[in-house]
Formats: C-alpha cells, structure tokens, sequence
C-alpha cells in the first residue's frame, strides 16, 4: 500500500521571488534515501502559496499524512490548514515541526488538538523513524525527540555526521515538491553548516538544530553551488547562523560563488547572517562576493551598546572602539557595512539606547537596522525564571514581514514583543522607537546628518542632543516633519498595543514598507516642502539655543544638505550638479575649516527613475544598505565655479 504525503511551508513573496520549502525538502529527500521506508509513500507538492490555501484544504481530503514546518511567519495559516484538514479527513496524522513548536508544550494539545505529533530539535532520523511506524504498528512510544497528546519521549541525539543527509537539491527533490515554473524567480535556502556556538537569550537559532557547530562537506557545497547556477537560481540565503566562522572554507565558497556568478550569470545575489563577532578575516570573502556583484553589505552587529543589556542576553561585543575601527577597515576596503540594533532589551534603559545611538552616529558607521524585541517561544528569553526576573511585559501584536506582498485578505500572523521590563517602562519604549526613527530616517538616510554634524562641530551641540530638540519641534511646530511625526506616533501606539505595524502606502507600491523607509521616501519626494521644513526647523534650533549663525551660511548648507540627496525629482539627467558658496566637501570630509570659496560639485545620480514606486524601491528598499539613499560628501567631483573664476581673470 501506498500512502499519500502532503507538506506546507507557507511563506512570503518578495519582489516577485518564492522560496524553496527548504526545511520540508530535507525531510522528504531524508526519507527518499531510505529504500525501505520510501516505496510505501507518494509525496505531493508542497504548499507554499498563502492565498492558496482553501484549495490546499481540499487537496487533502484523502491525505495520509500532513507535513507541517511552523515558523514564526506561517504558524497562524499552518494552524488554519491543519484544523480544517483534520474536520474533513479526521484519520489525516498531522506532524509539526520547526522552531515554532514549542518545548515548553503542557497545555499545547489542549488547543491545538487536531495536532498527532510534535517534532522537537532537528527532523531527518526523527522523521525516518515515524515513518517507519506508520507502515508497520503506528506505535511511536519508541520514536525519540516526539511529543503526543499522552506522552513526550526523550530528544533524538543531534545529527553529529551530516554526511548522512542526502541534499535536496543534488537528488532535485526540490523540484519534485514545488510546481515549477521557469517564469518564477526562486530565492534558495541553504546550509553549508549547522548549529551556533552562542547561547544570546533572544535568540532561538539552535533550538532545532542543537548547539555544537558541524559542516557540511565541501564536496556536497561546492556541487550544491553548481546546481544553483544550472537551476537559474537568482538568489541564495545562507541559513548558517555565523557565515564566515570557518575562515578559508567559507572563502572558498565565496570564491565558487563568484566564479559562478560571473562566468554563467547565476545566483544573483547571495544573502548571509555573517559570524556575530565579525573580523577582519571576513574581508576577503566580502570581497569576493561583491567582485562577483552577490553582495549588498555585510552585517556588523551589535544589538546593544549597554554594558547591562549585553550581560543580560548574554552576549560579548567587540569592544565599541575595536567595532568603530573594523568599520573603517571595510570603508577602506570599499566594502558596504550596516549594524543592528534591538529596541527593548531587558536591561536597556531610554538614557543607554540613546546613548548608544550617539555613540553610532559619532562612529559614522552608516546604515543602521533598529528592530523590536521579540520573545520567540523557544528562546531562553521565554523561559518562565528569566522572564520572571526581569519582569518582561509582552503583547501578542500582528508581525509584518518587511517588504512582502500586501495582502488583504491575508491570514495574520503573530509575533510577542516586550513593552516593558525592570529597566524601562511602556512610555519610555515608545520613546526610543521616536529617537530610533530620527537616527535611521533624518541622521542614517541622510535627511539630517550634515545639518546636525555643523551644529556639532560649531556649537558642540551633541548628535542626540540635537535629535532631542528636533522632537520638541515636530510636537510644537506646524511642518512637513511634524505631519510625519504624528503618523509615526500612530503607528507606535497601534503596533505597542497589538494592533499592528501597517506602514503600507499604494503611492509606494503594494508592500509592506518599515516606516523608516516609507517616511523617508514620502519625505523625498516633496523636495520643496522638505527644504521649507529643515528651514523652519533651524530657524527654531537657532532662537532655541541663542546662536546666530549667517543666515547665508545656512541657506548654503540647507542646500547642500538636500543635493546630497536621491531626492524624487523627474529628472534623467545623468549628472547631479549645483554651485555652493562655502567648501561644504572639505569640511565635512576633511575636516578643514569652513570658509567662503565659490565651488561647483557634482556627481553621477545613484538612481535615474521617474516612476515614483521604483524610484522608492530602487532609493530606499534595494537600496538600503548600498546607500542609494545619499551620497557621500568625499565622493564629489569639485571645480571652481564661473564666478570664482571670473572674479580672478578680473584681478
């Protein structure tokens, strides 16, 4: 007899890209290599399709068994399939696994009963075990690392000898479970290694897989890449939780990839979590990449700068000056760097993340992502003792997945942020996600950054500082930033209360933006409005503070300020140019002294669009982390202007 498999691992479009079902490709190309087990069942495609999902429902009607991998972005929809499944085909054994599926499960089957079986740490023996039962005595009192409604067995040891797993790729399982269609742009998940070697409490990367770190062989990867490019594959994300920690394995694939990328044209891009405690070693690899056009920037992570924070969530930084040093070796070596920060940390106060963005801005580090504080289920930040100690508040609120497909009929998915802990309370939150905004959107994007770089320069006036009165100036000021503001202060308290993160704008195209980038984009693509407000919000720094600083100087760095940049503005001309009174390049890339001297700059346009939803994802969403967004005051071609020349031929 033969048994009929059904699998879903719902995910999100983005940018007109699918993914592989990677993790149930595992699975499935496991259970295939084991002759004894694999003839007695018949795999269907796997459902991956979220609107599809009324049709997947009956495609099951006659299933035997239901795959089910849960992530937190799916886990909502995967629960909608499999009770429905379970109501029309009660005799369908339904098994999840995956990092949603709890550890801490006591009262889990209480809610979930249409659920048979959990699937606890990683899945391929585990798997190949209840499979094994399925066809013999359905007894799987004996099967390690699974979880029933009237027992939990002991786990399933960890894969040590990955040699073991066949790749779902080199058996072209992959294809067997997708619908294929060469006109789909895939994105492919892959693993040259599992496990982490680091135990920060947010963080559930080991959950499934276990600690200790193992390879994947080098003759499995580099043939896997091979396959890649043959497959037409555009994108490849590296599910390794440190790329880069094993030195000249890593850049031997950085080398293949390149090698590939430019010899057949395939994969496009490649995308990594690179090793948390990045290095100078990383150098050569990113270097590799982005010779071979796979690279956007590498990830220079901090999470938080305070010292309390850090031993909280158990993690070591590099020492912030080492950090500040590193990030000047990868200007050096051309390479696009960004940083991450996490908004809420137990242990974090609003007086330390603000003092950590100081201390970003000051390190002129660039780019820099501010996400929300997650407790995943199976993080040691959920653990009852933990949560416990340091009195962490959390709302159950509507995740959004940045930059995927609007949809609005779409099945919500869950996600739990803190809103408060012993070390900050509720209104404090909100205010470092307003100060989050203004170092991203004004200071980071560049909206700001040269305006409140003078005043520091000049006035001493700190970068926060500065920040902090440009708040107070959105909360009394009638301008296009404090239209801007109350918007952000919307979305804040609609997403702290559980209502949801809808930064969603049709003038932008239908996608789920990051506020800081859909403020940025709507803020740009007014230039006239725009200038008219940084004027309005230095008239009232300067009254604020009693200076009185030339008011021609400030026009010319007003100017200055916005043609820097990529600024919505119908023009195709391929040159940006414009004539200054003052040597703005040289004193804010140089450091020399500001004076009056007639110069002409210019430079090439990042971004020629007049559409106005392109001009947005080619500014601010593809280009994010490549800085589309501004351009960089060292990289300016300068000449005399015609009055400076005229005024010395007259003399």
């Amino acid at each position: 007899m033969v048994f009929k498999v059904n699998s879903c691992l719902f995910n999100y479009q983005y940018n007109g890209r699918r993914h592989f079902p990677f993790s149930i490709a595992l699975l499935v190309s496991h259970i295939k290599n084991n002759k004894n087990i694999s003839t007695h069942f018949e795999f269907e495609k796997t459902f991956i399709v979220r609107d599809k999902i009324d049709e997947y429902i009956q495609r099951c009607k006659d299933t035997d068994i239901l795959l089910c991998s849960c992530y937190t972005w799916n886990w909502e929809i995967t629960m909608k399939l499999a009770s429905e499944v379970k109501k029309i085909n009660p005799n369908c054994l339904i098994i999840c696994g995956g990092p949603q599926v709890p550890n801490r499960s006591e009262k889990f089957f209480e809610e979930y009963s249409f659920i048979d079986i959990l699937v606890h740490g990683e899945g391929e023996i585990v798997l190949e075990n209840i499979f094994s039962e399925y066809i013999n005595k359905k007894n799987y009192l004996n099967v390690k690392g699974i979880e029933t409604k009237d027992f939990r067995n002991e786990p399933q040891p960890r894969i040590n000898d990955l040699t073991t797993l066949s790749s779902p790729y080199l058996t072209n399982i992959i294809w067997e479970i997708t619908d294929r269609n060469d006109s789909e742009k895939w994105a492919c998940l892959w693993e040259t290694h599992r496990g982490c070697p680091y135990s920060c409490t947010f963080c559930d990367w080991g959950s499934a897989v276990n600690t200790k770190t193992r390879k994947f062989s080098d003759e499995r990867l580099f043939a896997e890449m091979d396959w890649f490019s043959e497959n037409k594959v555009t994108q490849v994300e590296c599910c390794d939780a440190n790329f880069g920690i094993f030195g000249e394995r890593d850049l031997r694939i950085a080398s293949k990839l390149k090698e590939l990328a430019l010899t057949k044209g395939y994969p496009n891009l490649f995308r990594t979590a690179w090793a948390k405690v990045s290095s100078e070693k990383i150098i050569p690899m990113a270097k590799e990449l982005q010779n071979g056009g796979l690279l956007l920037a590498v990830t220079l992570s901090l999470q938080s700068l305070d010292e309390t924070a850090l031993e909280t969530i158990k993690r070591a930084n590099l020492k912030f000056s080492t950090f500040s040093d590193l990030v000047g070796t990868f200007r050096k070596s051309e390479i696009p760097t960004y940083t991450e920060l996490i908004r809420g940390l137990p242990g974090e106060t609003l007086e330390s993340f603000k003092k950590g963005l100081e201390d970003i801005m000051n390190a002129k580090i660039g780019t820099v992502y501010i996400y929300n504080c997650g407790v995943f289920v199976n993080a040691p930040m959920n653990e009852p003792a933990y949560r416990d100690y340091n009195k962490i508040e959390t709302i159950r609120s509507p995740i959004y997945l940045a930059h995927s497909s609007v949809n609005q009929n779409e099945i919500p998915e869950f996600e739990n942020l803190t809103i408060g802990t012993s070390s900050y309370t509720y209104e404090e939150l909100k205010e470092m996600y307003y100060f989050s905004w203004m170092v991203q959107t004004l200071h980071s994007f560049g909206i700001l950054e040269y305006i409140a770089t003078y005043y520091q320069k000049t006035n001493d006036l700190a970068l926060v500082k500065f920040y902090e009165i440009f708040l107070e100036f959105c909360r009394k000021e009638n301008s296009i930033f404090s239209k801007e503001y109350e918007k952000l202060v919307k979305y804040v308290d609609d997403g702290y209360s559980g209502k949801g993160w809808n930064a969603s704008e049709s003038d932008f195209g239908e996608i789920n933006w990051p506020f800081e980038e859909i403020s940025w984009a709507r803020l740009l693509s007014n230039k006239n409005n725009l200038e008219e407000g940084i004027e309005l919000f230095m008239d009232f720094l300067e009254k604020l503070n009693g200076y009185n600083t030339d008011e021609k100087l400030l026009r010319d760095l007003r100017r200055f300020q916005i043609f820097l940049l990529s600024s919505k503005d119908n023009s195709l001309e391929e040159i940006k140019k414009d004539s200054f009174e003052y040597n703005w390049k040289n004193y804010f890339a140089d450091d020399i002294e500001l004076k009056l001297s007639q110069v002409d700059y210019s430079y090439k346009k990042l971004v020629l669009e007049k559409d106005q939803i392109q001009w947005a994802f080619k500014t601010i969403w593809w280009g994010r982390t490549t800085k589309n967004f501004k351009f960089l005051p060292e990289q300016l071609s300068e000449s005399q202007s015609i009055e400076k020349m005229t005024a010395k031929i007259s003399k």
